[in-house]
């Protein structure tokens, strides 16, 4: 079943339900995917999807950060549920020593040596790791990696 089926039916099971929070969460991803739709005017594939998918976490988890640091707990409460929400439609996450071999293989692919060399390497791991990995992880253990002497 693709991901965008999948979502539609959560949907409509959340309605018969009477979960409100998850419709509104599942309407909220439903409304940025046709919006990706037409500004790109093609059908999304399943990555791109978890792209979408993938951005709305990030936002929510900025919106975190900013609603604690601001004392409203009840938003950032509210953001939490939406976060959980969303990475449930996520692949399993990859783990540090899953990111740390993606990373060596794709340096030695590239023959990256320097930290200059940092781009070749992201070019090379944002579309494998892409939803399976917080890309400013992947980013860091890259940097640590091409820093090594």
């Amino acid at each position: 079943m693709a991901l965008r089926e999948q979502i539609n039916d959560d949907l409509k099971a959340a309605m018969r339900g009477g979960d409100t929070a998850r419709r509104d969460t599942i309407r909220l991803l439903l409304a940025a995917l046709k919006q990706r739709e037409v500004d790109e005017r093609k059908l999304l594939t399943d990555a791109d999807v978890l792209a979408t998918i993938e951005k709305m976490i990030k936002q929510r988890r900025d919106s975190i950060t900013q609603f604690e640091q601001g004392g409203r707990q009840d938003l950032a409460d509210k953001e939490k549920q939406e976060l959980a929400l969303l990475q449930a439609y996520m692949p399993q996450a990859l783990g540090d020593d899953e990111i740390a071999a993606a990373v060596a293989a794709a340096v030695a692919e590239a023959g990256a040596v320097a930290p200059a060399d940092m781009g070749k390497v992201m070019a090379l791991l944002k579309p494998r790791l892409a939803g399976r990995a917080d890309m400013a992880r992947v980013s860091a253990a890259v940097k640590t990696h091409l820093s090594k002497p």
